[in-house]
């Protein structure tokens, strides 16, 4: 039961902090979602990120801020098997399937809903 906690605040807390700053700056909801995307890569880079996922689970790798921390893991990993060539393939790698399946739900949404407009 602790853990389904820990998942609910920290995946909780990190969505407050993104509607807290939609509201009280001009930040509008692209640049909340890019800061939130290079937030979670910077951390991961430094190492920090992973012991909150670790943590929290799907609490800390749902948010955007996990989609950063794919990304940059990905790439250090792979840059650790292949070298240089890994900067170019290891975010790919590591985020493939969630990329394929938002598109993918997307294109299905699209096909079942009428535009508005």
């Amino acid at each position: 039961m602790q853990d389904y906690v820990m998942v609910f605040v920290v995946g909780g807390l990190i969505c407050v902090i993104g509607q807290l700053l939609m509201d009280l700056t001009p930040l509008t909801p692209a640049h909340v979602l890019v800061l939130f995307v290079v937030i979670g890569g910077i951390l991961s880079g430094l190492g920090l990120y992973q012991p909150l996922v670790d943590m929290a689970g799907a609490g800390a790798s749902i948010p955007l801020t996990g989609f950063g921390h794919a990304l940059v893991a990905g790439t250090m990993e792979e840059v650790d098997k292949l070298g240089f060539l890994g900067i170019f393939t290891g975010a790919l790698k590591a985020s493939a399937a969630g990329i394929t399946a938002a598109v993918l739900f997307s294109f299905l949404a699209a096909l079942l809903c009428n535009p508005k407009g």
